[in-house]
């Protein structure tokens, strides 16, 4: 049980560092573009799936399609996502310049880590309470075991919770570096 509910807590971490991961710092990120979603024959696709993008420079992107027919429509999804970039259609690709953050704008998006920051705990200890519940359910437990269980769970909640508090420490001096 404590495998299991180690795995469930990974994944709100993981869940939360892609939040996080979504938020534009100071540095141009190819993973601003991971929920950017283009008409692809049909099927809404992430742009990764149907480009490269890398990051030439520290304020720069470079979205390059794997067909040069994705350039408008790639340049409409990114517009359409308002994460406050414009792109400019080049050759065969899309270049897109990361514009210089304001104090508010930084501000606003340290309130946004933060709450994704609370979203990953609350799920962690969403879990928690579904853990305490599962061994107070359990009538064959000796009253000794299912507190040594329920003291297990409370340190595995600590340390994920840790886990997430660090890394939202770490993107809030990241976001408010000039």
């Amino acid at each position: 049980m404590a495998t299991e509910l180690e795995a469930k807590m990974e994944k709100a971490v993981e869940a939360t560092h892609r939040e996080f991961a979504r938020l534009r710092t100071g540095q141009a990120s190819p993973a601003i573009l991971n929920d950017v979603k283009v008409d692809y024959y049909g099927t809404l696709t992430p742009i990764p799936q149907i480009a490269t993008v890398k990051s030439p420079e520290p304020r720069m992107l470079l979205v390059s399609p794997w067909e040069k027919q994705f350039l408008d429509p790639i340049c409409k999804a990114i517009l359409a996502a308002n994460l406050g970039l414009n792109p400019s259609k080049e050759a065969d690709s899309v270049r897109i310049a990361m514009p210089i953050l304001t104090a508010e704008r930084r501000q606003e998006l340290a309130k946004m880590a933060k709450k994704h920051a609370e979203d990953g705990r609350t799920a962690i200890r969403n879990l928690r309470r579904e853990a305490n519940d599962a061994v107070k359910k359990n009538k064959e437990l000796p009253e000794d075991e299912s507190k040594k269980q329920i003291d297990n769970i409370q340190k595995t909640t600590d340390k994920y919770i840790g886990i997430i508090d660090a890394a939202l420490a770490e993107k809030e001096a990241d976001i408010t570096k000039v």
